[in-house]
């Protein structure tokens, strides 16, 4: 397949030579059932993430509470030694248990140990971004991040980690944080139907950070709107490329890391750079939002 380096244009993160491609990918999707276990098929996933590469993709968002563990080490079967302009874009702050549940954990011990399990299991010697996760599945919750915020600076000063983002986090959480270290990346719950972050939005594209959605069609429960699915037939595509064409086109720093377990869906989230959207289409579908509140 031909390398598609135009996918949805270029960010570069802010204070660094990291540049992608804005429509990147995301590995929750490689674990088994729930993000816990092996996959169903080992073979397609490799695959998924080679094809993702060949086709320009050089933005992949991972974590080790995948699995835990099996996406990152799928990604190293993958892909090892990795491309030298692919940045791999970690998460910490959360575990999981035995039965395959999700454990906010922030503490010093969970931490560290976290960013260990991600470098070995990548087989990497330094992680390039490693967003610290607050906050609960879709909403962040108030207070200071400084405590958990310092451990990965202190991690940060011994070589183990280049960047740090947030993830689920508030305008005044980012403020606190960027009083200790420089912030290149926001990963929020944000999509056309979930708007809270709109202002937030417009402050970071202003500090050149980037925006980095997750769960651009609602999560688990998928956004139904007869809007979407009318502009999406009219288009030739699916609503879920609509959706994620109208997030490259809100701002300029919006970074795209929808997942999949199969290369045909990988084919149809990569399309999406190439999809305009007119100026009454982006209001049709901005209505959404509205009638949602």
């Amino acid at each position: 397949m031909t390398n598609q380096t135009h996918l949805g244009n270029t960010f570069t993160f802010p204070g660094t030579t990291l540049t992608v491609n804005r429509v990147g990918y995301g590995t929750m999707q490689l674990a088994g059932p729930h993000v816990f276990g092996p996959p169903r098929d080992r073979s397609e996933a490799i695959a998924v993430l080679r094809e993702a590469i060949a086709s320009g993709v050089n933005h992949i968002d991972t974590s080790d509470f995948y699995g835990p563990h099996i996406t990152n080490q799928i990604i190293k079967e993958a892909l090892y030694p990795y491309p030298k302009d692919l940045i791999l874009v970690t998460k910490v702050g959360a575990r999981r248990g035995d039965d395959g549940s999700w454990i906010l954990d922030r503490s010093r011990e969970n931490l560290v140990e976290s960013i260990h399990d991600n470098l070995r299991n990548l087989g990497a010697e330094t992680l390039d971004i490693v967003n610290l996760r607050m906050g609960g599945f879709t909403s962040p919750e108030p207070g200071s991040i400084a405590e958990p915020l310092n451990v990965l600076i202190e991690l940060k000063q011994q070589g183990l980690i280049r960047h740090i983002g947030l993830s689920t986090v508030t305008p005044d959480q980012l403020a606190e944080a960027q009083m200790f270290t420089e912030v290149v990346c926001i990963q929020n719950f944000y999509n056309l139907a979930n708007r809270d972050d709109d202002a937030f939005v417009d402050d970071l594209v202003k500090q050149g950070i980037a925006y980095v959605p997750y769960f651009p069609l609602g999560g688990f429960t998928p956004l139904q709107s007869s809007v979407l699915d009318t502009i999406a037939a009219s288009l030739g595509v699916t609503p879920m490329q609509v959706a994620q064409a109208w997030l490259l086109h809100r701002s300029p720093n919006i970074l795209l890391i929808a997942g999949t377990s199969r290369r045909t869906h990988l084919r149809e989230n990569l399309s999406v750079a190439n999809l305009q959207l007119a100026p009454e289409v982006i209001a049709e579908l901005d209505s959404i939002a509205i009638a949602a509140r």
